[in-house]
């Protein structure tokens, strides 16, 4: 047999690289097997067709007019490193397996960690897993319900659910009640408007886990870390790096005020373990590398950098609304994130007609709908983005 599969390609790896370069177009998937082949194509002839599906077929997140979702662009050292990564292919499960990406991520979270307060922690593939992991120690610890926003994110609710505790979603954190047995989850960047709650809110909660998986990232900025001023009184915290830290998909990171005791809560031990399997996940792979060259590429300065930019982008789009004759903003940008809308045009139709250069994601807020714009791309360009949104409404009006 050809083992030769596993060893580098000089000419397919090159010829991978080179397709970033090239404007790929749009392929069509109707075109690929509908079953499984029994002849391969070949690696090289498989990639040469998956290209235009893949890299053709993909929405570029850091094109001019994409101010949207909390998706951003990656830089380009994080493709470098998932490859790297992908080609070993390391099980932090296991020590043996991984011994130099186990001391990667500790080393990543010991650096971010200390921005929030935080002792330590681990990485996870998403805040819904994060958080689902904070609640799960906060359940350990002697939490019996969760509480939280009626603006939480839906994983708060998921999380409730597997873990079998009681979910209440309140609208006021003045009037919360008795909280003794609760774990609280304030929002530091809710989904669709990017408001951060009070994070004085919950003193009197067993367990206060702040679900900063938007926001989070601003604890980098010296101009905006005061924005998350108290995270660091929580017991827990979960930030997306995949969001505000530009990381590819999946990778967030589960903090943890103490985190040896809350490990240990939430570990289970197995015979062919050598160590004992912290959190939600078993086997999972080097996600912490990206991460690492991100950070070790650019520092804390130019992650803030990133971050200051992409705030003062959601204050000129905010600038542009509201000097605007027929688009009206539901207020000044919160955490990167604008809430805005036509006068009479709603903002399904506009979303709907946006030409091709231009995405505008839409949420509803008590009741309403509204478009949202989402400060995630660095690219975005203001300007392009409410013209596209003038060109589409005048098609309705």
């Amino acid at each position: 047999m050809d083992h030769s599969a596993f060893s580098p390609n000089d000419e397919g790896l090159s010829w991978s690289v080179r397709a970033l370069f090239d404007h790929i177009a749009d392929g069509d998937l109707a075109e690929l097997p509908i079953e499984l082949p029994n002849v391969g194509h070949g690696p090289l002839a498989a990639l040469q067709t998956l290209a235009p599906v893949v890299l053709g077929g993909a929405r570029d997140l850091g094109a001019p007019g994409f101010f949207a979702h909390m998706d951003p662009p990656t830089p380009w050292v994080t493709w470098a490193a998932t490859m790297w990564a992908s080609s070993r292919n390391q099980n932090l499960l296991h020590p043996d397996t991984a011994p130099n990406a186990r001391e990667i991520e500790r080393l990543v979270v010991s650096w971010l960690a200390p921005f929030f307060g935080m002792s330590g922690g681990h990485l996870t593939p998403g805040s819904t897993v994060a958080n689902l992991t904070a609640l799960w120690a906060a359940r350990e610890a002697g939490a019996r319900e969760v509480v939280a926003s009626s603006d939480s994110h839906l994983s708060i609710r998921k999380s409730a659910h597997i873990l079998g505790m009681p979910f209440r979603a309140i609208d006021d954190w003045n009037t919360t009640g008795d909280l003794s047995d609760s774990v609280a989850v304030v929002t530091a960047g809710q989904t669709s408007t990017g408001e951060i709650e009070p994070l004085d809110a919950a003193t009197s909660a067993l367990w206060r886990h702040v679900d900063a998986a938007w926001a989070g990232p601003l604890r980098l900025s010296e101009r905006h870390r005061h924005l998350l001023d108290g995270v660091e009184n929580f017991d827990s915290a979960s930030v997306s790096a995949h969001k505000w830290l530009f990381q590819p998909k999946e990778s967030a990171v589960v903090f943890f005020a103490d985190h040896e005791p809350a490990h240990a809560s939430i570990s289970v031990d197995g015979a062919y373990l050598a160590v004992p399997n912290v959190g939600v996940l078993g086997s999972h792979g080097a996600t912490a590398t990206p991460l690492l060259a991100t950070l070790l590429a650019y520092g804390r300065e130019g992650i803030a950098a990133l971050l200051d930019h992409s705030m003062d982008l959601a204050d000129e789009l905010y600038r542009l609304v509201e000097s605007s004759n027929d688009f009206d903003a539901r207020s000044a940008p919160n955490a990167g994130v604008l809430c805005w809308r036509h006068r009479s045009v709603s903002a399904a139709d506009i979303t709907s007609n946006l030409s091709g250069n231009a995405f505008i994601s839409t949420t509803i807020i008590d009741g309403e709908p509204w478009l949202r714009s989402v400060a995630a791309n660095p690219m975005a360009n203001a300007d392009v983005v409410v013209s596209a949104a003038r060109v589409a409404s005048a098609q309705l009006t």
